[in-house]
């Protein structure tokens, strides 16, 4: 039982709220950043919080706007906001000297975030883009699976995105390190685990070693039941990723981001994937039994008619079953913001609207064919248990029985366009 003095203790603390924008890559710094907390407590009430950390996505202007006007609605609330993220070296400065915010940490310096909370004076510190964590993520508290981080940075220059000006250069974790932590949080009672970074793929290539590599040793973690990762890229998979394609503890889902299925629209994107063969891994993937998934930008400058029909023709070979797709926003400070736009609005809506039915369709069709599912139930909400299976499909369970956090196993459900249902 706790003494009075450390309840004492914890009641007088000075409270905390974490927001964060943006991908995996940030779950995991925000997890990161709250077990290093000593002197203050993490809560989740923003409307009791002493302190608002922002933890910022800068991947486009919208994503930009997005943080400005929460970090505008803390101000209207007198909240003492400190920011940081991949907005911290892109717009840190901005809002510094605008007073939109108290505090910049940049993410070389978010391992400082407990000496930083104690400032009595405005702050700026953007440190370093060479910069990897040392310390690690122990626990989870309100997640059913853990997100571990692999490597930090991107070597790519594709011309729409900013992120390699926000995260710097590739640059790998330790593999020791990776295994330890994968270790800790299998004792603490997690069993799938999801790789994340910045651009997950590059992993190794620093170091001597590969993504498939590391896959296979952390698979050999006692505990390890079920390994998800982030997105790759298409060049990216390689020999030592193709010989663990077959093992029970790879999820069946895999995200290859394509971008675009018109080769003219790849060139002016400055990216290294090309259609042909693009469209040879993928059904090599598919043949497999894989759940493929895609990242894909409509209305990108350059996406003529004629350009996207080509485009269209091409994406409809390909055996996708998920879609991460959205209209091109321009994002200052990148090639692409400098070029002139082909499609409006309106147009790359469309063409974005067209991309989702053919993949809602694909989805519905693939789901129709799998009938043995595990799943690791994640919660329940509005009467049902929901998680998702081995194909990141998400799956309604009906049951009597508690099932969060637990595994279960599905010889059949009802499968409908939104989902698929099932008594357990």
């Amino acid at each position: 039982m706790p003494s009075m003095k450390k309840l004492a203790d914890e009641t007088l603390k000075p409270k905390v709220f974490f927001k964060t924008f943006g991908c995996r890559t940030n779950i995991y710094d925000t997890q990161m950043m709250i077990e290093t907390l000593r002197d203050f407590e993490a809560i989740d009430n923003e409307l009791c919080a002493d302190i608002v950390v922002v933890n910022s996505c800068t991947v486009t202007n919208g994503a930009d706007s997005g943080v400005r006007n929460y970090i505008s609605k803390q101000n209207q609330n007198g909240k003492k906001i400190i920011f940081v993220g991949c907005g911290a070296p892109t717009r840190g400065s901005e809002l510094y000297e605008q007073k939109k915010v108290f505090g910049v940490l940049g993410h070389s310096e978010k391992c400082n975030i407990n000496a930083a909370l104690f400032a009595h004076e405005p702050f700026k510190n953007i440190g370093v883009l060479t910069h990897l964590d040392e310390n690690i993520v122990s626990n989870y508290h309100d997640k059913s699976k853990a997100f571990i981080k692999i490597q930090e940075g991107c070597d790519f220059a594709c011309s729409y995105c900013i992120v390699p000006h926000a995260r710097g250069k590739s640059r790998s974790q330790n593999e020791s390190k990776i295994i330890e932590q994968v270790k800790i949080l299998s004792q603490n009672g997690f069993s799938e685990f999801v790789l994340t970074g910045t651009n997950i793929g590059s992993y190794g290539k620093d170091t001597g070693t590969t993504l498939g590599k590391l896959l296979a040793k952390t698979s050999a973690v006692n505990g390890v039941k079920r390994i998800r990762m982030g997105s790759i890229e298409p060049a990216q998979i390689d020999k030592s990723f193709k010989e663990i394609l077959k093992e029970s503890w790879l999820e069946k889902h895999l995200h290859i981001a394509l971008q675009h299925t018109n080769e003219q629209m790849l060139k002016i994107m400055r990216r290294r994937n090309s259609v042909e063969k693009d469209l040879e891994l993928f059904l090599e993937l598919s043949s497999l039994g894989f759940a493929l998934g895609t990242d894909f930008i409509t209305g990108h400058p350059g996406e003529s008619e004629e350009v996207w029909q080509n485009a269209l023709e091409n994406f409809k070979k390909f055996p996708l079953t998920h879609l991460h797709a959205f209209c091109y926003s321009k994002r200052d400070g990148t090639h692409s913001a400098s070029m002139k736009q082909s499609a409006d609005g309106k147009t790359a809506k469309k063409r974005l609207k067209e991309l989702q039915a053919i993949v809602s369709q694909n989805n519905f069709i693939f789901r129709q064919k799998k009938s043995e599912l595990e799943i690791l139930v994640e919660e329940q909400k509005d009467g049902f248990y929901t998680g998702f299976d081995q194909f990141y499909n998400r799956i309604f369970i009906n049951s009597k029985t508690n099932l969060v956090k637990k595994w279960i196993k599905i010889d059949s459900c009802e499968v409908k366009k939104e989902g698929n249902y099932a008594v357990f």
